[in-house]
């Protein structure tokens, strides 16, 4: 059997983590291994429980969760962060995703949905509900990244690594897709974000969807 998909529930709301730990709970490849009420508790249990996944909110008091994205970026833990939350306005959604979310969807997600969005942040893919998605595409091109005009730089394979990147691939599956190796892939992916100027691969996922990269 494969190993589970270890989960920790940071949400100020007792009856939001109860439910989700209640759903998570029946799947086969999904393990609760916590739950913190704000997002300093939220970074320390992180770092005591090393999970795979976070599901974090946004709107917190105290240390919110944006807030927490970043502390847990300084700290280099490996953990990847999933945004559920009520909150859609644009003023969440990028700040969150810049500071280091894998994906953002709302509290109305379906449970099934929820899921599998797990599954797919584990797996190191950023994923977007469609609703997420339009935001980001109104926002400005201002800041980091956001002028197009670095995308010249850019070479046609590294292009297609880009598209894959912001289509939710994996390093090996880009490989697979476009036939090399997961080490030249690596290299791609190392000179897009010099390239772009940007942190990291969540922050080239939405490169792409601002400048139509994404199939």
């Amino acid at each position: 059997m494969a190993e589970k998909i270890r989960v920790l529930l940071v949400d100020d709301h007792q009856v939001v983590r109860r439910g989700l730990r209640t759903f998570l709970e029946v799947q086969d490849d999904i393990e609760v291994v916590g739950e913190a009420s704000d997002g300093a508790a939220g970074v320390a249990a992180t770092e005591e429980l090393r999970p795979d996944v976070v599901l974090m909110d946004v709107k917190m008091p105290g240390t919110d969760g944006i807030e927490a994205l970043r502390r847990l970026r300084e700290l280099g833990n490996p953990a990847r962060v999933l945004v559920v939350t009520s909150f859609t306005e644009q003023r969440t959604v990028v700040p969150a995703l810049r500071a280091g979310a894998y994906g953002y969807v709302y509290k109305d997600i379906d449970p099934d949905a929820l899921a599998g969005a797990i599954r797919s942040v584990h797996a190191g893919h950023v994923l977007l509900q469609a609703e997420v998605a339009g935001a980001l595409l109104s926002q400005d091109e201002q800041g980091p990244g956001g002028g197009s005009g670095r995308g010249s730089t850019l070479t046609e394979r590294e292009r297609e690594v880009l598209g894959l990147i912001a289509d939710g691939r994996s390093n090996r599956e880009i490989a697979r897709a476009l036939v090399l190796s997961e080490k030249t892939v690596k290299t791609h992916v190392s000179n897009i974000l010099m390239k772009l100027d940007l942190a990291d691969r969540t922050q080239a996922a939405l490169w792409a969807v601002r400048h139509g990269l994404t199939s």
